[in-house]
């Protein structure tokens, strides 16, 4: 005859005390309570595999978090799953498996999945501009969702107030994200469409606002206002020397002097540092060679050729160039950026071939294999190209200014 266990109490399970050794007590039909020598009481289910018919136990939780009458019912659900041929403790696992990887799928995860790719082909200074656009418009309000789950309505809804407030340019770079964001889901297998696809048509486009910059024929006045201000000579240099090499302002900025070749007369700025992740080599007119010169002085035993003013170890902002600019008196009529615009707008009149002016630019050639012959070929090219410019610029700066600029063919 079958022994019948008698089920537990809610007081004997409360004043089950700890002894030498674990034991346990038994409720019945595969439920029992563990008591350790430590104290601690947990829940276990005792059972035969479906398949195997080998005895396991399934943890159910300690006591008194689980109550007795909370561990039957978790029993009982047990026992309904070993009635259809399904192991409980394997069947938990799966769940466990199914919300960890819908954790893993939640825009957020995604987002920073795709985040990592991404900034590997920006500029730091676009990357950072990037992340704070995720965290602020993005991450608080839908970054916990399942990415499979986002429709275009509850998205086009979070975006709507920054639309309210005007900031469409911020807008359309959010949408541009979290766009990417889905495509990447896609092609990794998370989802099978986007969704989002057509959401910038929910909102206004904004207007196509240019760099301020000047015309060409305003250079001397640049080059007066600069000479003539009284701005440090490290500002100064670095206004020189960005106009000249036709840089991007956090390239400039940010230059040390290990990147400079003075005996091949090259600076050559590392892919890390570039917009496009591309190496960029820049022949160096003597122009710009005696603008090195003229800041050796003060920065040439440090690693940065513009150091910061309060922290002459860190490289200059972004920003100081565009800061000098509105001192000596271009607000509103020239922004660093600029000045490659006034560049390049200078050399197409000129009549200089434009593919020469777009690689001394650094605007990246799609076709890799152009892209290499490029800058081999154009390398010399460049080097005429920029040695012009500079001849230019210093003709402006010593009121020699010359819009026809005759002698230009001497050099293409």
């Amino acid at each position: 005859m079958a022994k019948i266990t008698k089920p537990l109490t809610n007081t004997e399970v409360k004043q089950a005390k700890s002894k030498d050794k674990d034991y346990t007590l038994l409720d019945g039909e595969g439920l029992q309570l563990r008591v350790k020598s430590t104290g601690t009481k947990s829940w276990i289910f005792n059972y035969y595999h479906p398949v195997t018919k080998k005895r396991k136990n399934l943890s159910l939780g300690q006591y008194p978090a689980l109550s007795l009458a909370q561990a039957r019912k978790q029993r009982s659900s047990s026992k309904e799953l070993l009635a259809n041929n399904i192991d409980p403790k394997e069947h938990r696992d799966d769940l466990l498996s199914d919300k960890k990887l819908k954790m893993a799928f939640t825009l957020e995860c995604i987002a920073l999945e795709w985040f990592e790719i991404k900034k590997t082909k920006i500029a730091e200074t676009t990357s950072k501009s990037l992340r704070r656009n995720l965290e602020n418009h993005l991450f608080p309000k839908i970054g916990h969702r399942p990415i499979d789950k986002l429709l275009a309505p509850e998205v086009i809804k979070i975006l709507r107030p920054l639309a309210a407030k005007g900031s469409l340019e911020t807008l359309q770079k959010v949408i541009g994200n979290i766009n990417e964001i889905m495509k990447h889901a896609v092609n990794t297998g998370r989802i099978h469409h986007n969704p989002l696809a057509g959401i910038r048509a929910a909102f206004e486009t904004p207007k196509v606002t240019h760099m301020a910059t000047i015309k060409p024929e305003e250079l001397p006045e640049l080059m007066k206002a600069i000479s003539y201000s009284n701005i440090t000579i490290v500002t100064r240099c670095l206004l020189e020397f960005q106009l000249h090499t036709m840089v991007r302002s956090s390239e400039a900025a940010s230059a040390s002097w290990e990147e400079i070749d003075f005996e091949n007369k090259l600076w050559v700025i590392p892919a890390e540092r570039m917009k496009m992740k591309v190496e960029h080599t820049i022949p160096l007119t003597e122009q710009v060679l005696d603008i090195l010169k003229l800041v050796q002085p003060l920065s040439g035993e440090r690693k940065y050729i513009f150091p910061a003013d309060r922290h002459p170890n860190q490289a200059s902002g972004s920003e100081r160039a565009n800061k000098a600019l509105q001192r000596i008196g271009f607000k509103g009529r020239l922004v660093a950026h600029g000045m490659r615009s006034l560049a390049s707008t200078t050399l197409n009149e000129q009549g200089f071939d434009g593919d020469i002016i777009e690689s001394a630019l650094a605007h990246q050639e799609k076709n890799e294999v152009r892209r290499a012959y490029n800058r081999a070929e154009y390398l010399e090219r460049r080097k005429k190209l920029m040695y012009w410019w500079s001849e230019h610029i210093e003709n402006a700066q010593h009121g020699k200014f010359n819009k026809s600029n005759k002698g230009l063919k001497a050099v293409m």
